[in-house]
Order: C-alpha cells, then structure tokens, then sequence
C-alpha cells in the first residue's frame, strides 16, 4: 500500500521540479513509511510513499518494463498478479521482481489501455509512456483507492491525497463553494467534485491520459452490471455466491507482512473472518473496539463470534478525548468529511496497526447484498401519491411554520419513491426545508428529491431495490465509506483490503435482481442463505447495528463549545451557512426537540476543516490524536 504524486507538463526548471514531487510525497509519508522513489524527466515527474507488502526487499517503486520506456507508480493490491505474471510471461515478457507493480508495466506493453480490464484489486497508479509521450492515470472499479487532479496551463498535477497539493503550490487552490453545498448534503464531496476549485477526482472504473500539447481525456472502462440472472434458480445464486465470497476472500490474505481484519460481529465481517479461518496459516487475529456506553459498544458481541470462531482477537473498549479526537479526525481528512464512524474506524485501526501490517474488513456488503434498512423501509412503502399531487403536498407544507407538528410528515408524504431514498442519504440545504445554506449559495440548488435524480436515470424503473443499491455502490461506497476506510488506515500505516468488492463477486452480485437481494421484511436476503454455516448462527439473527458513537450526548458535553461557537458572527463558515437556521439548529438539539447530530456535525467538522486550511495547516501528514 502506497500512495502516489506527481506532475507533467509544468513550467518549472529540473531542480525546483525534484524539490517539488518529494514536498508532495513528504505530505503523505503516513501512506508509505518504509521507502520513497522518483522518476523526473525533463516532462513528467512522479513520486511515491511505500508501505512494504508484497516483495519488501524487490518491489521498490517506480518499477520500469525491460528497457526503461515505461513507468509506474502504484498504490494499492493486484490480486490475480501471479496470473497475470504466468500469461505475460508466456508472451515473451521478462519480470525483475516478484511484486505486483510489475505486472502493471509489461500489461501496458502487452494491451495498452485495454490492461485495465484484466486487473483485479484495488488500485491507483501513474504510469509513463515515453515513446508515446502519454501518461496515464486510472483508478480501481471501486474506488477502493483515492486519486486526484488539477488541470493547469495544459498541464497536471496528481495525487493520492489532496495535502500533496497543498505542497505542490497552495496559491493555486481555493475552496469550491458548490463543494461546501455538496458537503452540507452528503456529508463529503461526491466525485468528480473536491473541496477546491478546478480540482477533480478520477471517479472509479475511470481513466485519465494526458499527452504534451493534448486536452486531457476522461474516459470509463467498466459500467456496473444491470440485474440478468432472472431466470437462475435462488439455490443457483447463492451457491455461486458462496463461491465466489471463498474465493475472495482466498485471494486477498497474500502478504508477506503480519495480516488479521477486523471483526465486529455483524453479517459482513464475520463472513470475511470466518472463511479467512478456513485458508489462513495458523490462527487469524481480530480487532475490534467499543465504547464505555454500552448502547454503543458491540465489543462483546464481537469477542463471542471471535470465540465461535476460533480467532486470536483483542478488543479495546475506550472512553477518549473527546476533544483530541474530533481535531484529529476532521484533519485526518484530505477535505471535508462527516461521517462520524470515522472515529472508531480509526481506533480500530490503530489497535490492529500494533499488531498486523494488512487488516482485511467486511466493507461492501450493503450495497451489493441489500444491507441498509432503508432499502426495505422505502419498498414497504410503495410508489408515492404521484408526482403532481406530490408536488402540491410538498409545496403546501413548505409554507408552514418550521416547528409546526405534522410538517415534515407532509413532505414526506408528497414524496416520490426517488424523493424517499434521496432524502435517507441527503441532507436539505434550504433553509425553508429545513436546512442551513445561505441564500446566496442556495438559491440555485435543487431540491432534495432531485439531488440524486441523475444517478437514476439510467436504472430500471421496475427494480427499484437494485437501482437503489446500484446508486449506493456508485456514491456512497466511493465517496463516504471507501474514503473513511482508506484515510483512517493510512493514517497509521496500515493495508485495508476489502473483498467483499473482489471484481468476480461485485459482478455477480450486481446481476441479481434487486428483489431477491432484499425484500420489504428481510435485508440480505440471498447473502444471509449463503452464509448459512459459515458464521455462527447467532450472527444470522443479530438486528443490524451501526458503527457508531454518542454524538448526541458528545454535543451536550465535551462537545458543546463545538456547537456554541457556531453561533458566534466570527465562525469560519459564515459565508456558507444562514445564521438564522444554525441558531435554529443549536437551540432545537440542546433542548431535548430534535436531534440535529449529523448536521451539526457536518457543521463543526466544516468550520474546523476551513480554520484549519486557512491556518496553513494541511499540507502536512496528518496530526494522530495520543488517545
């Protein structure tokens, strides 16, 4: 695991451009502790950050092909590499290295661009091509891996995290206003967005190539399957999903590094444990944390699957710093970012770091499977009272008085079946439903049932469960739950693998009809019969529980200055947020009326992030709390 940075086409001379990519990397050394590399030619620069897994002693990056024409930089895990190793050796290719970032270098000789669909695993990488002066960025189908870019003067610069360019050349960014909008709404910054102006991020399944004197060309190179497997018996699905989790699973316990996963009790990850018990060489060691509060704390529930399991496990219930750990957090982040099950994902990490260098996790599993209860709570409730009348019932109770009872029952009621699960993932950005932006940025937003519409258009109408988790797999996982995973383990240096995204088993589990995924009374559906004694059966009837923290007592306590200074005229996000609404906001959550804790959230996490990129201070890795 690694992370990578770089630049081509910029006017700088050859010795400010070798003090430039290593600043870049130095911002992210928290990726890749164990080594640096560069490549620098008179055109392209590319840097990067090592985290030793495969080959320690041999696999030292950039890594070239046979005769030095083409480059690579890399960061993440090829999978089926020992494969893909066999056939091109067969076609004449000669490796140096047992790693497999080499693979990457002689699949481009071989296919080109067409390399990308051969690839299983999780990948970001730079790759050169001098004889045709063409480089080439791609990301993973996913978006288990993060990659960034700003087009400038006809050329780029790159990078895993945004601090590298931060270091790179700081005057060039400004926050995007519409991303502060974005962020208020998801609770990160949807790609291809980022926090700054003129910033993009590659979006998974995406590729990128730049060439001296060209435009910049985006291009997709594999599209999420459409459900087909109509026809296929029920018991066919789920022994051909019990296959294919084995064989993912199997697939991603390769390292020559100590290796475990985290362990939470839920469906997921004690799937990914268990079948790691059935093929890893001795016992497989478990993390998991939990809080003092108990309503919070699935640390037992853990330590018993563990037991069933056979596992060496450790578990750490812990009671921090509050205060300590929200600055950490908000800043751990390359931008704004709010879910606030970043906290334990981090301390997790940080308990499995101190023992293994490779931690496989259960991540996935909802929106392939049908995980979320939102999916069947929104089927159960059917199609909606049509759209004209809808639209009259919403804009009928957008003239009530906001604290007025019944109000929001209303809108909920007008509502489309799109509208309802918009606004399970979407928070409101006008103030006159209920949100916080300032009229200035807000007035030429849309409403929230037509924030995610776009992401529809292309589904079926007819399989709406599947559309749903098709949207979830596309947004949420890239952009909220892959981002919280990958900074929180980079942060301490440690590998997360997720194999319930393997490409075989995301493109099986994709072809089943949504409604057999899930249905109006059970979640998981298929998954759930797969996994019949595999996990433990108590795991099977376990209600589903979040990951999550006390946020609502958190902002009455350690928190609460957070939350107050949100008030004050001289908060950072001013210019973004109505100040009307956030005193709104405050009183009704203090009070006891509503609990506004993901928004005010958001909020603290926002005004923190601002402060602190105007103090100059994310350019740099990331500051780890002490506890």
């Amino acid at each position: 695991m690694c992370g990578i940075a770089g630049f081509a086409g910029m006017d700088i001379s050859l010795d400010v451009t070798k003090g430039k990519v290593r600043a870049m990397c130095d911002a992210i050394v928290h990726r890749g502790p164990d080594s640096d590399g560069y490549y620098v030619d008179p055109t392209v620069s590319m840097g990067m950050r090592r985290l030793s897994i495969i080959d320690v002693a041999g696999g030292r990056q950039p890594i070239t092909n046979e005769d030095g024409t083409v480059v690579v930089v890399f960061n993440g895990e090829i999978y089926n590499h020992h494969e893909l190793q066999q056939q091109l050796e067969v076609a004449g290719h000669r490796f140096t290295t047992r790693s497999d970032t080499e693979v990457l270098v002689h699949l481009y000789e071989e296919y080109g661009l067409d390399m990308l669909q051969r690839l299983q695993g999780m990948f970001a990488f730079s790759l050169w091509d001098t004889a045709r002066q063409r480089l080439l960025l791609a990301r993973d189908r996913s978006g288990m891996k993060p990659l960034s870019y700003l087009a400038r003067d006809g050329g780029i610069a790159y990078c895993s995290e945004l601090r590298s360019l931060v270091a790179f050349d700081a005057t060039a960014l400004s926050i995007s206003p519409s991303a502060v909008m974005q962020f208020l709404a998801f609770g990160y910054v949807p790609d291809p967005n980022s926090i700054f102006e003129g910033v993009r991020k590659l979006p998974p399944a995406h590729y990128l190539t730049w060439s001296p004197g060209k435009d910049i060309v985006v291009q997709r190179y594999w599209k999420p399957p459409a459900p087909d497997l109509v026809g296929l018996h029920e018991v066919e699905i789920v022994a051909e999903i019990r296959k294919r989790l084995d064989s993912a699973v199997m697939s991603h316990l390769e390292s020559e590094v100590p290796l475990g996963a985290f362990l939470s009790g839920g469906l997921d990850s004690s799937t990914v444990v268990a079948l790691m018990c059935r093929h890893a060489s001795g016992r497989v060691k478990t993390f998991t944390i939990g809080f003092s509060d108990d309503e919070f704390d699935e640390s037992a529930v853990a330590r018993q699957v563990a037991v069933e399991l056979g596992t060496e496990h450790r578990d750490l219930v812990v009671n921090p710093n509050v205060e300590l750990m929200f600055e950490s957090i908000a800043t751990m982040f390359d931008e704004p970012f709010a879910d606030s099950s970043a906290i334990p994902t981090f301390l997790v990490a940080k308990l499995a770091r101190e023992s293994v260098t490779v931690a496989l996790s259960g991540d996935g599993g909802d929106e392939l499977f049908g995980g979320y209860t939102r999916y069947g709570e929104i089927l159960r409730r059917g199609t909606g009272v049509g759209e004209l009348l809808g639209r009259a019932l919403s804009a009928a109770a957008l003239t009530l008085p906001h604290a007025m009872p019944g109000r929001n029952r209303l809108i909920d009621i007008g509502r489309s079946r799109l509208g309802r699960y918009a606004a399970t993932v979407v928070e409101p950005l006008r103030v006159d439903e209920g949100g916080v932006a300032s009229a200035r940025h807000a007035a030429g937003g849309v409403r929230i049932a037509e924030q995610l519409a776009a992401c529809f258009a292309t589904e079926r109408s007819d399989d709406f469960a599947a559309a749903m988790m098709r949207v979830d797999f596309e947004t949420y996982l890239p952009g909220d739950i892959l981002t919280k995973v990958d900074r929180t383990s980079m942060a301490v240096s440690l590998e997360a693998r997720v194999p319930l995204l393997d490409t075989s088993l995301v493109d099986f589990a994709l072809s089943i009809p949504g409604t057999l995924r899930v249905s109006t009374s059970e979640s998981k559906r298929l998954f759930r019969r797969a996994i019949q004694g595999i996990v433990p059966d108590s795991v099977l009837t376990r209600p589903k529980r979040g990951f999550g923290i006390p946020l609502a007592i958190w902002f009455r306590g350690p928190l609460r200055h957070r939350i107050d200074a949100l008030r004050k005229p001289s908060a950072a996000i001013d210019e973004y947020v109505e100040r009307s609404a956030i005193d709104r906001l405050v009183k009704e959550h203090l009070v006891g009326r509503r609990d506004h804790s993901v928004m005010l959230w958001r909020l603290i996490v926002l005004e923190y992030w601002v402060t602190s990129w105007r103090d100059g201070r994310l350019g740099r890795p990331p500051a780890l709390p002490a506890a």
